[in-house]
């Protein structure tokens, strides 16, 4: 019997999850409550696993950790029949018709399923710290990466911004609403058109023409070192404006392909990719936020459910 299929031959399982953050394990908590035969398979990397504090979560106040946020969206789907394994999926294809489904996986197994939910999610692409504690400066609140997740709670402070483009003017933009105090600092050099740069100054953002020489982590603040300059600035905040990677290499056994950034479609949670797959979370284009992640993940499940009706032969299905 082929690896992956029950003693009938059918698919061994109704819906493969592709990611455990808060929107795979969002769709896996859905799909199990459909009472959906559900796998959920993950190689450890959420994003949301690094952050350590969330303030803008909804029903959490005074914030939750992305750690604990999986923690207890993992146990949540877990107590529905949802299984949670932690492999690697080297690549995903699809049968005559689009189904079923199979997941070749890094320890040789091959796993089937009639329908696919891709929330693969995203690489950040992190700043690289001389003094090599990246992820003790993350703990301490002096390097962070999500203005919108925590922007408010920097109020006031002295921020740095570490990007050249137009996203990291963007981001100072946005960070000006919370404090009077900051900077955009080049990682390259400085590549603003004469309207963002007047932009910028208009606001009273300061932009450092200097070379960025290193980074470090300094008690609780960034140490930037430039070039020419004798001492380092020092900023209580630094946000990285690097962008991410999405993780949308799984697409290509599907005969599929992301955006020109190799997104998964905005809708993606709506509209399936292919019959039978949806994608949900920070792998789509749009805003990367957990609550957006969740819905998109409560969606793609419901949508999920419904098209398994469809092929079931229900002349009926649910209309959410």
């Amino acid at each position: 019997m082929p690896a992956g299929r029950d003693p009938s031959g059918e698919p061994a399982y109704d819906a493969l999850v592709i990611g455990a953050g808060p929107a795979g394990l969002t769709a896996a908590l859905y799909l199990a409550r459909y009472r959906r035969r559900t796998l959920v398979l993950h190689d450890g990397r959420s994003r949301a696993l690094g952050a350590p504090m969330a303030w803008n979560v909804p029903g959490f106040p005074d914030g939750i950790s992305g750690a604990d946020l999986v923690a207890r969206l993992t146990d949540q789907a877990g107590r529905y029949g949802a299984e949670i394994e932690l492999a690697r999926v080297d690549c995903l294809s699809a049968g005559a018709g689009g189904a079923p489904f199979a997941a070749q996986l890094e320890d040789g197994r091959r796993l089937s399923s009639r329908g696919l939910i891709l929330a693969t999610g995203v690489i950040t692409n992190e700043a690289v710290l001389a003094s090599g504690d990246h992820d003790a400066a993350v703990r301490s609140g002096a390097l962070r990466y999500c203005p919108i997740c925590d922007g408010f709670e920097h109020r006031g402070r002295k921020i740095a911004v570490l990007g050249s483009d137009l996203h990291g003017a963007a981001e100072a933009m946005f960070l000006r609403q919370y404090t009077d105090d900051v900077t955009l600092i080049p990682k390259w050099q400085v590549e603003l058109t004469p309207a963002q740069r007047a932009e910028l100054l208009a606001s009273d953002v300061r932009i450092e023409e200097r070379q960025l020489l290193r980074l470090a982590h300094r008690g609780r603040r960034i140490a930037v070192q430039l070039e020419g300059a004798d001492e380092p600035l020092f900023f209580d905040t630094l946000y990285p404006a690097l962008g991410s990677e999405p993780r949308s290499e799984l697409l290509a056994g599907l005969g599929l392909q992301g955006d020109a950034n190799r997104c998964l479609p905005a809708d993606a949670f709506a509209e399936p990719l292919m019959p039978g797959v949806y994608g949900a979370g920070d792998v789509l284009a749009g805003l990367d936020q957990i609550s957006t992640a969740t819905g998109h993940g409560a969606a793609a499940a419901t949508r999920l459910h419904n098209w398994l009706r469809r092929v079931e032969g229900h002349v009926m299905v649910d209309q959410h």
